[in-house]
């Protein structure tokens, strides 16, 4: 597609949108917050006069990152802004629109690390066990929070699983990640035993409905309610959160610490950088290399609590 002088800079937004979802395959999630950030921005160019793409150089850009810093926007905030521009920026690049990108030397603000807040070792046990096998619900419990530890599996990775999805012969289970990617993860002999023990005993009962634990469009999901249909996100935060409570744990929980967790304990057991990224689904190595960061830090914990001269 070459420049079209009839458009307006909301109307190349809109098909940068539409590439995004129809031709790169973005997630829905990913599309909305893009078109969030761009539909702020043309509000503030429209407000002064800039309608169209053509319009927009760096020093429009630059004030109006001015004007997202004074409006209280946290730097992590202000960047993802500036990751948007400069992935429309390249669009209307590549389009003729544009014959340069106006964002591409816009400096991204100073990010703090967070680091990620793991679960020790022993909180993870204890919360693994918390749910028990007295009942159908409880093994489904306990074999959902042993799968999302042994592969580090985002939440909504694992409550969009199928039975299909599940190689108990080469211990592998096949999931979809951000972007549609797919990626084979290894579950190891602890999760794949409780997998087998909730569909051999629970889930029969869980779907007495027979085919009520179906989702339209795709197989028998793996993980399904007491009335027979999938788990969500939200139930299953809900589960991870009053399991906490029953181990005893009073860090702030959530289904992602098993996710960081996972990484951390890996790299502390030895396991390289790119394999832990590949298990993770990462498409850029430097979003992994923050658990490297953790596990230095729980190092240095270690030093100054023992080492006699720290």
């Amino acid at each position: 597609m070459t420049n079209d002088p009839a458009l307006t800079l909301t109307s190349h937004v809109e098909r940068f949108l539409r590439h995004l979802r129809l031709e790169r395959n973005v997630s829905g999630n990913t599309t909305i917050a893009y078109g969030r950030d761009l539909q702020r921005m043309v509000r503030h160019m429209g407000a002064i006069g800039v309608t169209r793409p053509e319009q927009l150089d760096r020093e429009l850009l630059f004030t109006y990152v001015l004007a997202l810093r004074k409006a209280g926007l946290q730097p992590r905030s202000v960047a993802r802004h500036l990751s948007t521009l400069r992935t429309l920026g390249h669009w209307l690049v590549d389009r003729g629109v544009l014959t340069e990108n106006p964002a591409t030397l816009l400096e991204s603000p100073r990010i703090p690390h967070d680091l990620p807040d793991v679960l020790t070792r022993a909180e993870v046990e204890r919360l693994l066990s918390a749910p028990g096998t007295g009942n159908e619900r409880a093994q489904r419990d306990t074999a959902m929070l042993e799968l999302l530890y042994a592969t580090g599996l985002r939440v909504s990775e694992l409550v969009h699983l199928d039975l299909q999805d599940v190689d108990f012969d080469r211990g592998l289970v096949r999931c979809v990640g951000k972007g549609r990617k797919e990626r084979l993860v290894p579950i190891g002999e602890v999760a794949r035993q409780r997998l087998l023990d909730y569909l051999e005993a629970a889930r029969p009962t869980l779907a007495r409905a027979g085919g009520r634990g179906r989702r339209p469009g795709s197989g028998a999901a793996l993980f399904i309610t007491s009335q027979c249909k999938s788990m969500t996100r939200q139930g299953f935060w809900k589960l991870v959160k009053r399991y906490a409570l029953v181990a005893g744990i009073d860090k702030c929980i959530s289904p992602h610490k098993l996710r960081h967790s996972f990484a951390t304990h890996l790299l502390a057991g030895g396991a390289d950088l790119r394999s832990v990224q590949m298990l993770l689904g990462h498409a850029d190595i430097g979003t992994t290399q923050i658990y490297t960061h953790v596990h230095r830090e729980r190092l240095r914990e270690i030093y100054d609590r023992f080492h006699p001269r720290a």
